[in-house]
C-alpha cells in the first residue's frame, strides 16, 4: 500500500501527513480550511478538491474530522468519499465517534465493496507531532494487516481490539478513565489548597505516589478540553443502549464543566 489519503488536515491530520511523507507514502489530502491546505501543500501533500477525489487517488483513506456530523458529510455528502468507493478501498475512521455510529455507517457502505475500519487516535496533539500516537482498531484482521505499515508511520502503539466498532469502544473507555482522572486531580488539588497545601508541591509529590496518572503528569500543560462533553455523551448513550448504570460518568461530566469554568475555557460547541 503506497497511496494514502487524509480527509482532515488539522492539528492531528497535518502532522500525520508529515510522518506519512517521511516514510515514503504518496499522500493526498483534503480540508475545508485554506490555511491547513496551504501548510499541507508546502510539505508535499497533493491537495484534492473533495473527499471523493482523495478516495479516487488512494488505497487507504484516513478520516480525521471532529464530529459525527462531519464524518457523515465527508463520507456521504455530494462529493464524499463514498462517491469514489470501490472494492479494495479501505476507509479508516480515526475520528472519535460512537461505536453504534460505526455500525451504522458500515451498513451504509457495505454495497460499495469498500472496507471500513475504526481507528481512533489517543494521546493527542503532542504525540501526533512526534509520531507516537496510539491507535485502537476495530475491523477485520486482513484490513488491519494491510493498514499496519501506514499506522506505524505515525503511531508506536497499535492494537486490534476486535470487530468493527471495537476501536471506538476502546477509545470511549480510555476517555472515561482519562476524564475521571482529571476530575479526581482537580478535586484533590482543590482540597489540598483549601487545607493550606499549595497545588504544585502537592502535585509533584503525588506523581511519585500511587495516585500518579497521565493527566496529573501533564497538569501544567493548559488544555482547552473541547471534547470532554462529547466524550461523556458518547459513553452515557452507549451505556444506556446496554442498560448499564455509570454514575461516575455523569459526575465526571459536571466536574469537568467546573474545571473549564475555573480556567476560563470555552464551553462545548453544540454539534452532534
Amino acid at each position: 500500500m503506497a497511496r494514502v489519503g487524509l480527509v482532515g488536515l488539522g492539528k492531528m491530520g497535518l502532522p500525520m501527513s508529515r510522518h506519512l511523507l517521511a516514510h515514503g507514502f504518496k499522500v493526498t489530502g483534503y480540508d475545508v480550511a485554506s490555511g491547513a491546505v496551504r501548510k499541507a501543500a508546502s510539505m508535499g501533500v497533493r491537495i484534492a478538491r473533495s473527499p471523493a477525489e482523495v478516495a479516487s487517488k488512494s488505497e487507504l483513506v484516513v478520516v480525521v474530522v471532529g464530529f459525527e456530523s462531519e464524518v457523515d458529510a465527508v463520507m456521504f455528502g455530494p462529493r464524499g468519499v463514498m462517491r469514489a468507493a470501490r472494492p479494495g478501498l479501505i476507509v479508516a475512521v480515526s475520528s472519535t465517534v460512537a461505536p453504534a455510529y460505526m455500525r451504522d455507517i458500515a451498513a451504509r457502505t457495505r454495497k460499495s465493496g469498500a472496507v471500513l475500519l475504526d481507528a481512533p487516535l489517543c494521546r493527542g496533539e503532542p504525540a501526533a507531532e512526534k509520531g507516537r500516537l496510539q491507535i485502537m482498531v476495530g475491523g477485520t484482521r486482513a484490513a488491519f494487516a494491510a493498514c499496519l505499515p501506514v499506522f506505524q508511520s505515525y503511531s508506536d502503539s497499535i492494537h486490534l481490539l476486535g470487530r468493527l466498532g471495537a476501536g471506538q469502544v476502546g477509545k470511549m473507555v480510555n476517555n472515561l478513565i482519562l476524564w475521571a482522572c482529571i476530575s479526581a486531580n482537580a478535586e484533590g488539588l482543590k482540597l489540598g489548597a483549601a487545607l493550606g497545601v499549595a497545588a504544585e508541591p502537592l502535585r509533584k509529590a503525588l506523581i511519585e505516589s500511587s495516585a500518579r496518572n497521565w493527566a496529573l503528569d501533564t497538569w501544567l500543560q493548559q488544555r482547552a478540553m473541547p471534547w470532554a462533553e462529547k466524550d461523556m455523551s458518547i459513553v452515557l448513550k452507549e451505556a444506556d443502549e446496554v442498560r448499564l448504570s455509570l454514575p461516575l460518568c455523569g459526575a465526571v461530566k459536571e466536574v469537568i464543566k467546573g474545571v473549564k469554568i475555573e480556567r476560563g475555557l470555552p464551553m462545548p460547541r453544540q454539534r452532534a
